[in-house]
């Protein structure tokens, strides 16, 4: 049995608001423990952790609940004159959709953190998060109860390692995330780009990945092999003096960095721009050597 911080078992916290109930009886009444509420005064929990809700599945959902009703009861906590939404966001969005103006809820007295582990549980359960909301509502629950990863892993019965890996795509850019939220990477495809300890290898990575549809083995083998690449010492080339000069004098007529790899057979020749009126300058500078 796993216990939460005020010392109640998850499983039995969980039991309590997952039950089977249903709206209605047989004969049309409301069962017990069921009320309805005026649908204005009911709202979404702010701690939410789940931030994307599919449309097409809330239009779905909302043309049952017209046919048929909503045959399960959200959960909510009474606040003041409103009532928070603890379980079942996404029966009440379609109940909007669908026009309802009661709706029919289970009212329950939990503490703030119980609602937090009650939400993420349930949407836990049903795999409705994405892996960055995941991660997300793990990194607020470990800094708003001063939790190690090895006491949230036992509240919500999962290894701590799952729970360090979800935390780790959080090092992610921005960019790479919202690949992640967008459905276009998977939880897989972050962990392996994590390894990267390069931000724009991590961007380049991820779009190839995203673009071309790369299998997560295919992302681990290319990161892999970049990691390798890296880590080998590579043996400075040295130039000439010929080369050197010829350097010098490039950077006296374009007044930026220029850098060769490479020898008098073959190689590359870099020339650095910091602003668009340095690109403008250099540009104006080869055109002139056209004319």
């Amino acid at each position: 049995m796993k216990k939460t911080g005020q010392g109640l078992s998850i499983d039995a916290l969980f039991n309590d608001y997952a039950s089977d109930i249903t709206t209605f009886d047989s004969n049309g009444v409301l069962n017990k423990g069921v009320e309805e509420l005026d649908i204005d005064i009911v709202i979404p929990n702010p701690e939410q952790p789940r931030k994307n809700f599919d449309e097409e599945q809330l239009n779905n959902l909302a043309n049952s609940i017209k046919n048929v009703g909503l045959i399960q009861p959200i959960t909510v906590v009474k606040k003041g004159s409103k009532y928070i939404i603890i379980a079942g966001e996404r029966r009440y969005r379609a109940s909007i959709i669908a026009g309802m103006k009661k709706i029919p809820v289970i009212v329950k007295d939990y503490t703030e953190r119980e609602c937090k582990e009650i939400a993420l549980i349930e949407n836990l359960q049903r795999s409705d998060l994405n892996p960055i909301e995941e991660a997300v509502a793990f990194s607020n629950l470990i800094n708003e109860y001063n939790l190690s990863q090895e006491e949230l892993a036992n509240t919500l019965s999962k290894s701590r390692s799952a729970i360090a890996n979800s935390l780790r795509i959080l090092t992610l850019p921005p960019e790479v995330k919202q690949l992640v939220i967008d459905g276009k990477l998977s939880a897989g495809h972050a962990k392996a780009l994590v390894s990267l300890n390069d931000v724009g290898a991590q961007i380049k990575y991820a779009n190839a990945a995203a673009n071309k549809q790369l299998s997560v083995r295919t992302l681990e083998m290319m990161v892999k092999a970049y990691n390798n690449n890296e880590e080998t010492p590579k043996k400075p080339i040295k130039l000439t003096s010929e080369l050197k000069e010829f350097v010098n004098n490039m950077q006296r007529i374009f007044a930026t960095k220029v850098k060769i790899i490479g020898n008098e057979e073959k190689g590359r020749i870099y020339l650095d721009y910091y602003t668009k009126d340095d690109l403008q300058r250099i540009y104006e500078l080869i055109d002139s050597l056209k004319k």
